[in-house]
C-alpha cells in the first residue's frame, strides 16, 4: 500500500514527522512525501530519498492569500494523487490539510486524514482588518475541506472544541486529540544545568509567540540580576506577525538578549540553558517545550491552549497568563532566586516527556487511529 503525506514545511518532514515516516515504513508501505522546495538537490530532499521516501515538489505559498496560487496547489495535488493512488493520505498545516483534502476526495483516496497542529495567524489576536477576512477565509476553507476527512487529528483539546463550536466541524464527524508531534526521548536526553540562571525561547520571531513580552521580561530582570542570561534562537518569518528585522536588530544592540540565531539543531541551546520559556498566545503542542522538557529542563508557558497541557503548574513549571510581562517576570525570578528549583522542576519535565510525550507512543496512537 501507498501512503501520501503532506507538509507545508520540507524541514518539518524531518524534525517532526521523521519517526513517524519510520513507523509507516516499517508497516509496509511505500511512502511519499510531498511539500514546497524539495528541489532535486536540495539538503532536505537528499535526507527523505535517503531514508527511502519517494518526494514531491509541490508549489505551495505558504502565507499568500492568492487564489490563483492556491488554485495550481489544489491542481497539482490532485494530479499528483491520480498518479501515484495512495491508499492512505494524511495533511497537516493549514494549506496542506485544505486543499490536499479537497485533491483526495476528487482523487477518490479512500483515507484521508488532517491533523490540526495549531491554528496559526488566522486564529491568533483580535479579530480586525485583514486578520478578520483571513480567519473568514480559512474557516470557511477548512468548513468545505474536512466534511472531506475521515478523521480530524489536534494536538490539543482547545483546538478540537474550538472547531466543533464555530461549526467548521459537526457532530458526526471523527475526531480525537494526540500528545503532539511527540519528542524522541533517546535523542533529547537531560544534562546538567549551567551554575547561573539562563533562560531561552526558541520560535519563529512573531508576535503571537511571546517574543516581546520575553525581551521586556528579560530587560525588567537583568535591572535587579544584571547576571541572568536570556537567549533566543529564531527566525523572522514571512508571516504578517513577523518581528521586524529593526526591532530585533535594537533588542541586539541594547544587548537584551543573546540573538542565536537559526538552528537545526537546537540542543546545544537548551544545554546551555536552566529554564525554557514560550510565552505564546496558542499552539497546537510546542515541540520546542517537549525537546526542553525531554532535556530536564523547567518549563515557563502560557495558560493558553496548547501550552497548558505540557506544563502542572508548580510541578514542572509555572503557567502565566497571555500577555503579562508581570507575571513572567514574576516566575523568573522565583527561578533565580530558589536555588535547587529549575533543578527539581527539569527532573519532573524529564519524567512527563517519557510519560506522555515520547514520539515511538505518540505515533503507536496515530497510526491506530488511522487504523493502520
Amino acid at each position: 500500500m501507498k501512503f501520501l503525506l503532506i507538509a507545508s514545511y520540507p524541514d518539518s518532514l524531518i524534525n517532526f514527522r521523521g519517526a513517524l515516516l519510520d513507523a509507516l515504513l516499517e508497516s509496509g508501505f511505500t511512502v511519499h512525501v510531498a511539500a514546497p522546495n524539495l528541489d532535486i538537490g536540495s539538503c532536505t530532499r537528499e535526507q527523505l530519498e535517503s531514508k527511502r521516501l519517494h518526494v514531491h515538489n509541490i508549489p505551495l505559498a505558504r502565507t499568500s492569500i492568492n487564489p490563483f496560487a492556491d488554485l495550481k496547489t489544489l491542481v497539482v495535488l490532485w494530479l499528483l494523487m491520480l498518479r501515484i493512488r495512495p491508499s492512505y493520505m494524511l495533511a497537516y498545516t493549514i494549506k496542506p490539510v485544505i486543499y490536499g483534502m479537497l485533491a483526495a476526495k476528487l482523487a477518490g483516496i479512500k483515507h484521508r486524514f488532517a491533523l490540526i497542529t495549531g491554528l496559526g495567524y488566522a486564529f491568533q489576536g483580535e479579530c480586525r482588518s485583514q486578520r478578520s477576512f483571513v480567519r473568514f477565509f480559512v474557516k470557511s476553507l477548512y468548513f468545505l475541506s474536512l466534511r472531506y476527512a475521515h478523521k480530524v487529528l489536534f494536538q490539543n483539546p482547545d483546538d478540537k472544541a474550538l472547531f466543533y463550536s464555530v461549526g467548521i466541524l459537526k457532530s458526526p464527524t471523527q475526531s480525537c486529540v494526540v500528545n503532539g508531534s511527540g519528542v524522541d526521548i533517546d535523542k533529547y536526553v537531560v544534562s546538567p544545568l549551567p551554575t547561573s540562571p539562563h533562560f531561552l525561547l526558541i520560535a519563529r520571531l512573531l508576535g503571537d509567540k511571546g517574543v516581546r513580552e520575553y525581551i521586556e521580561a528579560a530587560r525588567r530582570v537583568r535591572v535587579i540580576y544584571p547576571e541572568a542570561v536570556f537567549s533566543l534562537v529564531g527566525w523572522i518569518d514571512d508571516n504578517p506577525d513577523a518581528i521586524a528585522e529593526e526591532e530585533l536588530a535594537g533588542w541586539i544592540n541594547e544587548n537584551v538578549v543573546n540573538y542565536l540565531g537559526k538552528m537545526s539543531d537546537v540542543r546545544p541551546a537548551i544545554v546551555a540553558s536552566s529554564v525554557y520559556v514560550l510565552p505564546s498566545y496558542r499552539e497546537g503542542t510546542p515541540r520546542t517545550v517537549l525537546e526542553a522538557m525531554a532535556m530536564g529542563r523547567a518549563i515557563i508557558t502560557t495558560d493558553a491552549p496548547g501550552c497548558r497541557e505540557t506544563v502542572v503548574d508548580g510541578d514542572n513549571g509555572f503557567l502565566v497568563p497571555v500577555k503579562t510581562v508581570d507575571e513572567l517576570v514574576r516566575a523568573m525570578m522565583l527561578f533565580i532566586e530558589e536555588p535547587g528549583l529549575a533543578d527539581r522542576m527539569g527532573a519532573r519535565s524529564r519524567q512527563i516527556a517519557e510519560e506522555k510525550y515520547d514520539v515511538h507512543r505518540v505515533n503507536a496512537i496515530m497510526l491506530q487511529e488511522m487504523e493502520i
